[in-house]
């Protein structure tokens, strides 16, 4: 095995190249910042970005050799059996900035994965708000972006919030837009039953139902930024108070699960206007967004249902889930 001063050397550069690459090229993060995050110089950066380069870590993306994040991507893969892409955090980061960091590592891993003649499933959120606001422009054709839940409520339509969120991905991408001109929750599961009778409805399902892709973050309600599901007026102290006597940890698309991944018969499940996790995961490509600790409970109850096949996530909370989660069973 080859071994050394020299080798060791070589190996750490090639490890804090590549970590500058991902920051600078991946999170739009400055030079000057990345200096203060490494513990080095603005120059001894631009060495580093250069050597990227020149090494070929860095081409149109960041490629990750065997270093410390990609070990617990490898370790994710082992475990959850999905594709997991670690997005560089350091632990003092706080909750909002380390949401944007995610973001934008999400977004740029979203673009090249789409593509002409496809078919987006969106749900909105924060986490995807926040993705939608860094979307790189790619033209593509004959492409749709769908929305996967209704965003209106008691207190508001949800249009202008939800149509935002949608816009940016259908101008990013020069795709069609789809919206859904529905609640989020229904009062009563007859009036849903009644609504997707109708054509107009029929035709945004259908659409849902021809999903390539699925993006969407993991809501929780009592994470440190809150879901919008969960701050926007959209359930009520009743609705909390069955969710808990009912086990549920985590909701995608508005619809809720349990720490097991069950979810058929959580009572609310039959006023959502979310897709059926059963329709969901007939999706090919399930790309789950997650930032922060405090959402590792409904990480985990997602992936104990393998309604994600792509998790981006920040790397303390990656580490966490690996602690928490322990080691593969063989």
């Amino acid at each position: 095995m080859v071994s050394g001063p020299g080798y060791e050397a070589a190996a750490d550069k090639s490890r804090d190249a590549l970590r500058a690459a991902q920051l600078y090229y991946l999170q739009d993060i400055t030079m000057e910042a990345i200096a203060s995050e490494l513990h080095t110089s603005r120059s001894s950066v631009s060495r580093l970005l250069s050597f990227a380069r020149e090494t070929g870590l860095v081409e149109i993306q960041v490629k990750s050799p065997a270093d410390r994040v990609s070990t617990v991507q490898q370790h994710i893969r082992e475990r959850f059996a999905v594709n997991a892409h670690i997005v560089p955090v350091p632990k003092s980061t706080n909750e909002v900035d380390r949401l944007e960091r995610v973001a934008v590592s999400a977004a740029r891993i979203l673009t090249p994965l789409f593509d002409s003649n496809m078919t987006l499933g969106v749900a909105w959120g924060n986490t995807i708000s926040a993705v939608s606001r860094h979307l790189p422009e790619k033209v593509t054709h004959n492409s749709s972006v769908v929305q996967l839940n209704g965003a209106a409520n008691t207190l508001t339509t949800g249009i202008e919030y939800a149509s935002e969120i949608m816009s940016r991905f259908g101008n990013a991408y020069g795709a069609a837009v789809e919206q859904f001109p529905v609640p989020a929750f229904f009062d009563d599961p007859a009036t849903k039953d009644a609504m997707w009778r109708e054509r107009a409805i029929r035709r945004v399902l259908d659409i849902q139902g021809r999903m390539d892709i699925a993006v969407f973050g993991i809501g929780a309600a009592y994470s440190d930024v809150p879901s919008h599901v969960h701050i926007g007026g959209y359930l009520d102290e009743e609705d909390y108070a069955r969710l808990f006597s009912e086990g549920v940890v985590g909701d995608i698309a508005a619809v809720f699960y349990r720490s097991d991944g069950s979810y058929n018969d959580i009572t609310i499940n039959a006023r959502s206007s979310g897709p059926s996790l059963a329709l969901m995961a007939r999706v090919p490509r399930r790309i789950g967004i997650v930032s922060g600790k405090s959402k590792l409970p409904a990480l985990r109850g997602a992936l104990a249902g393998s309604f994600i096949t792509d998790l981006i996530i920040d790397e303390p909370t990656a580490h966490l889930l690996l602690e928490v989660a322990g080691p593969v069973e063989q």
